[in-house]
């Protein structure tokens, strides 16, 4: 049960066990995230009546290269660690980014349309409400889990940790005994994950809104939007947990500080002044969206449209 009165207090659901397998819920909605993003991209290629074989592509690629970006993209947040090594950035086991997943992604998925010959701002447009889905599904997971805690906190939407709760590993210095609880509690943090999740949900529906509304888009300004609006807002959240990456042995967060921001907030300044850079570039460059452009970009024209 979820208590909403001071705080959020549920218990965690850190493993679960189907036949033989234990598996974690942040792998699953990690996996769910993108599957969704992946239908919002296939119905808008549908819509726009572009190459769907071709996204698919795309998509395979894209995965594959979100799950190298997640692991490696965490790689410089850690060089200044004590004995930090080869193994730890070869390795399965460590960090994962959410911002890593999708600069790799987004990487391996252009390679893959320049491959193709496939009109890349075009393509990024339609993934864009898709890359704001996945954001939405996917921290569904880390709320499972209790995942990506940070700093104390007694606002109303903290999570309170209680004796006897299993939180992700990387919080095992927050649990507590019944006996060294203060209060009944172990604390209250801020809750980063959820932040990023009501934040990706504003960006999904506004990335929708704008995708009907915007009459003198540009190609290429749909994505610059989600990467400046999501760029920012992980740059904001992860405030909250700055004065916990601060600290040291406590097993809060794993991000390390990197001058006055944490690495996550530097990886998410350079994403929203990416975003910033193709709104700009977009508006000098490419044309305003239309039905009659798409199809000179690629998409397969109405049978019996004259301009076809």
């Amino acid at each position: 049960m979820i208590e909403i009165l001071a705080t959020i207090s549920y218990e965690p659901i850190p493993v679960f066990e189907v036949g033989p397998l234990s598996l974690s819920l942040h792998g699953l909605f990690a996996a769910l995230g993108f599957a969704a993003g992946a239908v919002l991209l296939i119905l808008a290629v549908r819509r726009r009546r572009f190459d769907e074989a071709a996204v698919q592509s795309v998509l395979t690629w894209a995965l594959v290269a979100a799950l190298l970006g997640a692991r490696l993209f965490t790689v410089p947040a850690h060089f200044t660690d004590p004995g930090y090594g080869l193994g730890d950035v070869v390795g399965l086991a460590g960090d994962f980014s959410i911002l890593g997943g999708y600069a790799g992604g987004v990487i391996g998925g252009v390679l893959r349309m320049r491959m193709l010959d496939m009109n890349v701002p075009v393509h990024l447009d339609m993934a864009a409400a898709g890359m704001a889905m996945g954001a939405v599904v996917g921290r569904i997971g880390d709320l499972a889990l209790v995942e990506h805690l940070g700093s104390p906190t007694s606002f109303l939407l903290g999570y309170t940790v209680k004796p006897g709760y299993d939180l992700a590993p990387q919080h095992d210095g927050l649990e507590c005994t019944v006996e060294s609880a203060v209060d009944g509690i172990c604390g209250t943090f801020h809750p980063t994950a959820l932040y990023d999740m009501l934040g990706a949900i504003l960006l999904l529906g506004a990335l929708i809104w704008l995708g009907r509304a915007w009459a003198r888009r540009r190609y290429g300004q749909l994505f610059g939007v989600w990467a400046l609006w999501y760029g920012l807002q992980r740059f904001l959240v992860d405030f909250t947990r700055l004065d916990a990456a601060e600290e040291t042995g406590t097993s809060v967060i794993a991000d390390s500080v990197i001058g006055p921001i944490t690495g996550s907030q530097w990886g998410a300044l350079i994403t929203a002044g990416l975003g910033a850079g193709l709104i700009w570039w977009a508006r000098a460059r490419m044309p305003t969206v239309s039905p009659d452009t798409d199809v000179t970009l690629g998409a397969t024209p109405i049978a019996g449209d004259p301009t076809g």
